[in-house]
């Protein structure tokens, strides 16, 4: 701490000797006279930054749509009489996880009913006039077994390269912090070699290891606001999911049971 006081009492020093000279204050200057290491350090903190605001659009542009379509969807499942209709309209609405929700209770109903009585069966039994038999369902447990296995699918989905954001706050600060060690490491080195203190020896390491802190700081803190933030809408996404399979569980039953 003392060895940073000492530095910023120089930089303060030397400002306030050259006020009108910017040479050297320039970000991209800075960059070009860094080191290879520094290069490298920066690079990489550029590449974790530009793939994170890449994911954060893209989940961004498909949280919406997801919403969109689940609304639409929500009202075409409630308006309709049977089930059959739901899933023709649902073919279009590929991008709502509800959809694949229903489409998997759907196939699971199905599977069940083609195997339950039939008209044809109850006369065959020697009752030809008897009402014809009501399908019924084999198991409700199975059905809810199917939304279950569906909705990990669905959270899953949604959930796909947000990990990555939450990689990037973790990691980026200390290869930030990395790059602060290296450029201090060279300033000091610098030091030795000239046996000189003067700023213009120490100050462009300094100024590395400030732009490399910067940049990591730079790629983690939207990486951590976004990773919180569409967290929040996969467990949003989670929950009417959940509430759907206990609606569609409810129809089930009082239609197949």
């Amino acid at each position: 701490m003392r060895t940073l006081g000492l530095f910023a009492l120089a930089l303060q020093e030397q400002a306030d000797a050259l006020p009108g000279d910017t040479t050297g204050s320039d970000v991209l200057s800075l960059v070009a006279r860094a080191g290879a290491v520094s290069k490298i350090v920066l690079l990489i903190l550029v590449i974790f930054s530009v793939a994170s605001w890449a994911i954060i659009l893209y989940k961004h542009w498909q949280f919406r749509r997801a919403a969109g379509q689940s609304a639409s969807f929500l009202d075409v499942f409630r308006r309709s009489s049977k089930f059959s209709e739901v899933h023709a309209a649902s073919r279009t609405l590929t991008e709502s996880p509800l959809v694949g929700l229903f489409q998997a209770g759907y196939a699971e109903l199905n599977a069940q009913l083609r195997g339950a009585p039939s008209a044809t069966g109850a006369q065959a039994e020697g009752r030809p006039n008897g009402p014809p038999a009501r399908p019924t369902l084999k198991s409700l447990d199975a059905v809810d077994r199917a939304l279950l296995r569906a909705s990990t699918t669905e959270v899953t989905r949604l959930e796909r390269r947000v990990a990555f954001l939450a990689t990037t706050a973790s990691i980026t600060p200390f290869i930030g912090l990395f790059g602060t060690v290296w450029g201090i490491m060279t300033s000091f080195q610098s030091i030795g070699e000239t046996g000189s203190t003067n700023l213009a020896i120490v100050a462009p390491g300094i100024a590395e290891a400030l732009i490399a802190t910067a940049a990591g700081l730079f790629a983690a803190i939207p990486a951590v606001y976004f990773y919180n933030h569409l967290t929040s809408r996969v467990k949003a996404f989670a929950s009417q999911m959940e509430d759907f399979s206990l609606e569609f569980l409810n129809i089930a039953e009082r239609n197949f049971t």
